[in-house]
């Protein structure tokens, strides 16, 4: 299965990025199932119902959140309606919407594709290694399912690397979000599992992590209450991750870094 991740959606410019280069992007590289992070979507704070149907038009399958997921208060009421919606699994029991969607590909085939957190230096949420390894206990990769995809989102490169080390060989991809700088260690694992601490952001890299660079430096220089941040408007550059995985395993068989536009070096893999 070949499987497109894209990292943190930022503002308009972000949007406006992966609404204009997703549709290439599928047909160039043969993408099966795409997954997209849209927590920052909406003005860099979460995610508008009317944004997320736009986005799946343009070709996304699925759309992960993470600790902005209620920032536009409209998605509350909406997720329990749109499955392809997830937020984080290990938010607390009652928490509107779903951490995992099962995804049927026109061919029959299922992927299932999971939003976790971490949880240093972030919210005191249920425990992702114990949550995730216990959903995975009712699926088979490589038998009831072709894929299986995770997105952690979370602030420590060390607990994403530690979760990926838990599930390597039971899922084709832990892939980080949340901190919107792209990572160079994307892999794949002993056990086949294809891993990157940090896909990036789909933003404007002129900025801090994709906010205006003026107010953003303000913050750290006065320690003083100032403008709210707002996202810079340049142009995106599209941060992402491909992967092929083995339809007899699930396991990866390949992974490469998606960059495109913007002010990073462009990194495109091989059709």
């Amino acid at each position: 299965m070949r499987i497109l991740f894209l990292g943190d959606i930022v503002g308009r410019s972000g949007r406006d990025a992966v609404e204009a280069r997703l549709p290439e992007l599928r047909r160039r590289l043969g993408i099966e199932l795409a997954v997209v992070n849209a927590e920052n979507a909406s003005h860099g704070f979460g995610l508008a119902p009317a944004m997320a149907d736009t986005l799946f038009a343009a070709g996304c399958d699925v759309l992960t959140l993470g600790n902005h997921a209620w920032d536009r208060k409209e998605l509350i009421g909406h997720i329990g309606s749109a499955p392809r919606i997830l937020r984080p699994l290990n938010f607390p029991p009652g928490t509107p919407g779903a951490g995992s969607v099962l995804v049927s590909l026109a061919d029959g085939r299922k992927a299932l594709v999971v939003n976790a957190m971490g949880r240093l230096f972030m919210d005191p949420l249920d425990d992702p290694f114990r949550i995730v390894p216990e959903l995975l206990s009712r699926h088979r990769l490589g038998v009831t399912v072709a894929a299986i995809v995770l997105d952690f989102h979370a602030e420590a490169t060390s607990e994403k690397a530690a979760l990926a080390h838990l599930l390597d060989g039971r899922v084709s991809l832990v892939v980080g979000t949340h901190t919107h700088t792209p990572t160079a260690d994307h892999r794949i694992l002993p056990g086949g599992t294809a891993f990157q601490a940090d896909a990036g952001m789909c933003g404007d890299y002129d900025s801090v992590i994709g906010m205006g660079k003026e107010a953003a430096v303000a913050k750290f220089v006065r320690k003083m209450p100032g403008e709210r941040l707002q996202p810079a408007d340049g142009e995106a550059t599209i941060c992402g991750l491909f992967v092929d995985t083995d339809d007899a395993t699930g396991l990866a068989r390949r992974v490469a870094p998606v960059r495109i536009g913007g002010g990073l070096s462009p990194a495109m893999p091989e059709a």
